[in-house]
C-alpha cells in the first residue's frame, strides 16, 4: 500500500487556479523531493498535505484513508520549515521536547526521545544551550529533532536548506539522508534546488505551474527527460539546446547549421523537422581526434574540472573536462559528441523524440 495518495488534487484561490487533476502516488519509506521553480505549486502540495491548507478538488490518502478533514495534529505527521523558528527563550531540549510537553507526554518517554533525537542529530552535547549559541546548521538540526521526537508517519521538509551557505547545505543533505535512512519513514521534501534532488531523493516529482511533468528516480530523469523544461532544470552546469534539423527519410542526418550530427539510429522524427538537440555539457569529450571543433570563448578552471565555453555552429555552448586544459579564448578546441548521449526534442512541442 502506498504511503500517501494524490487523487485529482485542484487547488484555487478563487478565479485563480494553481494546480488541477494532479495525482500520483509515494510508496512507504520512500525519500520523494517536489521539485521545480518558484511557484510551481510544490509548496502549496506540501502545505495541504500537512492540513495547513484546504484542498479545492480531489483526495489526499494516508495508507488508503482520505485526511482531507482531518485536523493537522491528527494527522501524524511532523513538518520541517525552511525558518528554523526556534524558542530562543528555551535550550535546545525544551525547544525538541516542545510538542511531546504540550502532549503531556511522560517525562520519561519525553527524555528518552529527546536523547534519541540529539544522538542521531549530533546535538547531545548542545542540549543545554540556548539557540543564540549555536550555528545555523545546528539550529536546523534542533528545527529537525523537533519533528523527529514526534516519530510521525510522514516527514514533510519545506526548503529548510535555502538559509545556509553551500558548505553547510553539503553537510546537512547527508544529514537529512542519513536521518532518513535510520528511521525508514516516508519523506516529503520540498526544494527548487536540483542539486538536493539529486543527491537525496529515491524519486523525484519535477512540477511546473501546477502540473506534474516527470515524476522518476533521479537517474530516469537525467538521462530521459520528457521534455526540454526538465532537461534545462535538471543537471549542473545546465544542458546545451542547439537548434537543428532532420534530412533523410531515415531521420538518421540531423544538422545543426552546416553541422551534421551523428544519432545513435533512426529516429521517431521525419524529415523537415524542426528539432532541439540537447547535449550536456559532461558529454562533449574534448579530443584532439574529436569530429568537431568549436572556438573557445572563455575558461573556467574550478581546480579539478575545466570549464570551456565555445563557439560551435554559430552558437554558444558549454563543454566540462575532468581534467585540466591549457587553453585560452581564442583557440580553437576538437571535441567528440558521443550519440548515446544526444537527447533530442520536437522543436514545437519540446516533447522528447525517442530514438530506436
Amino acid at each position: 500500500m502506498s504511503a500517501v495518495d494524490y487523487k485529482n488534487i485542484a487547488k484555487r484561490y478563487g478565479s485563480v487556479t494553481i494546480m488541477e487533476d494532479v495525482s500520483f502516488s509515494i510508496e512507504e519509506k520512500k525519500f520523494v523531493v517536489l521539485l521545480g521553480p518558484s511557484g510551481c505549486g510544490k509548496t502549496t502540495l506540501l502545505r495541504m498535505t500537512a492540513g495547513l491548507e484546504k484542498v479545492t478538488g480531489g483526495d489526499i490518502l494516508f495508507s488508503g484513508n482520505r485526511i482531507n478533514d482531518v485536523h493537522p495534529r491528527d494527522r501524524d505527521i511532523a513538518m520541517v520549515f525552511q525558518s528554523y523558528a526556534l524558542y530562543p527563550q528555551m535550550t535546545v531540549f525544551d525547544n525538541i521536547a516542545f510538542s511531546l510537553q504540550v502532549r503531556k507526554q511522560p517525562k520519561a518517554l519525553i527524555e528518552e526521545r529527546v536523547k534519541e533525537a540529539a544522538e542521531i542529530l549530533d546535538l547531545t552535547a548542545y542540549l543545554d544551550r540556548y539557540p543564540k549559541a549555536l550555528s545555523g546548521g545546528q539550529r536546523q538540526r534542533v528545527a529537525m529533532g523537533r519533528a523527529l521526537v514526534r516519530h510521525p508517519k510522514v516527514f514533510l521538509f519545506d526548503e529548510p536548506l535555502s538559509n545556509l551557505d553551500a558548505k553547510l547545505r553539503a553537510q546537512m543533505r547527508y544529514e537529512i539522508r542519513r536521518i532518513h535512512d535510520a528511521l525508514d519513514t516516508t519523506t516529503i521534501y520540498v526544494t527548487h534546488d536540483q542539486i538536493e534532488a539529486m543527491t537525496m531523493a529515491d524519486q523525484i516529482v519535477v512540477m511546473r505551474n501546477g502540473n506534474i511533468e516527470q515524476m522518476g528516480s533521479p537517474e530516469e530523469i537525467y538521462d530521459s527527460p520528457v521534455n526540454t523544461f526538465v532537461a534545462d532544470f535538471i543537471g549542473a552546469p545546465a544542458i546545451n539546446f542547439l537548434p537543428g534539423k532532420i534530412h533523410g527519410d531515415d531521420g538518421r542526418d540531423l544538422r545543426v547549421g552546416d553541422q551534421k550530427i551523428p544519432l545513435l539510429a533512426a529516429s521517431l522524427g521525419k524529415h523537415d523537422q524542426e528539432v532541439t538537440l540537447g547535449i550536456r555539457p559532461l558529454d562533449i569529450q574534448i579530443d584532439p581526434e574529436g569530429g568537431f571543433s568549436g572556438d573557445v570563448e572563455f575558461v573556467e578552471n574550478t581546480g579539478a574540472e575545466t570549464h570551456v565555453h565555445l563557439k560551435f555552429a554559430h552558437h554558444k555552448i558549454r563543454a566540462v573536462s575532468p581534467t585540466r586544459l591549457r587553453c585560452k579564448q581564442g583557440d580553437t578546441l576538437a571535441f567528440h559528441i558521443d550519440p548515446l548521449k544526444v537527447h533530442l526534442f520536437d522543436r514545437q512541442s519540446e516533447l522528447r523524440i525517442l530514438q530506436a
